[in-house]
């Protein structure tokens, strides 16, 4: 499970606002291992997280390249994954490091939807002339979608802004964040902040009406922002900024020793390549 909060304005009017202010949470077993973002050593123009689990060496969650290519995957909360499908966590690299536009790969990516378990994923391409944003998730619409209007979104593990009780509070909290034009350094904690809000926002008949199948405990954890059971939760937070000028500040707080009294945060700035 994860949640992404995210401002996306493809034209701001003043030189010192962000063309996207993006916050996400990571949950998943705080065993599973993992590596934490930093640029890879094969392809030093991407930055992400990577998957170091058996059989899925190399798959993400999030990540942006220096051209401005930016990817972003949550599950799809249902109670019958099959083992069997295929791994959802290389849609975000493949996207990465594709030439297609956002639009043309999340196409693609459509037409072998049913070959995974459930999952949303955003594309955008940051450019100097335009800047695009595009979603699909495979238990909705069988066509991506463009998101052609300045706004804030938020995307937990259903489709793209259903009103969950945890999508809402957070989205709320969110917008009052984003809205006081704080300077990066102060707009970065803050929204860190947000993404370790634990409060449980239950009762919520719609998700625990998709969630059917997992245990009531379980689902009243999932209720929160930030997740916390013994074993599964909120392992990263990851901040993303690309301001007017094409100046990205990336920064990630993640978990260490499987241990959630320990973690490390790293911050990586650079400014996006011209076309």
């Amino acid at each position: 499970m994860c949640i992404i909060f995210f401002k996306f304005d493809p034209r701001p009017a003043s030189k010192n606002a962000y063309r996207l202010v993006l916050a996400a949470n990571r949950d998943e077993f705080y065993n599973r291992p993992s590596k934490a973002a930093d640029f890879w050593p094969n392809n030093s123009d991407v930055l992400s997280g990577l998957d170091l689990e058996e059989g899925k060496e190399g798959g993400s969650w999030l990540g942006i390249n220096k051209r401005g290519k930016l990817a972003a995957l949550t599950n799809y909360l249902e109670g019958r994954p099959n083992p069997e499908a295929q791994g959802r966590g290389f849609l975000v690299p493949n996207f990465l490091t594709d030439h297609q536009d956002s639009y043309s790969y999340l196409k693609k990516v459509s037409t072998e939807g049913h070959l995974y378990n459930g999952f949303n994923l955003l594309t955008a391409e940051f450019r100097a002339k335009d800047d695009t944003m595009c979603y699909y998730g495979n238990r909705g619409s069988a066509e991506p979608i463009h998101l052609k209007a300045a706004g804030i979104y938020g995307l937990s593990n259903s489709l793209l802004e259903t009103p969950w009780n945890k999508l809402q509070q957070g989205k709320r909290h969110f917008t009052s964040v984003v809205d006081q034009g704080l300077p990066c350094d102060s707009l970065v904690q803050e929204l860190i902040k947000l993404l370790n809000n634990e409060e449980l926002n239950t009762p919520d008949p719609a998700q625990e009406s998709q969630g059917e199948g997992y245990s009531g405990r379980m689902l009243q954890a999932l209720s929160a922002v930030c997740v916390r059971t013994p074993s599964y939760g909120t392992r990263a937070n990851t901040i993303i900024l690309v301001d007017a000028a094409g100046n990205v500040t990336f920064t990630e707080r993640t978990m260490l020793n499987c241990d959630v009294s320990q973690w490390s945060t790293n911050t990586f700035q650079f400014k996006l390549q011209e076309d």
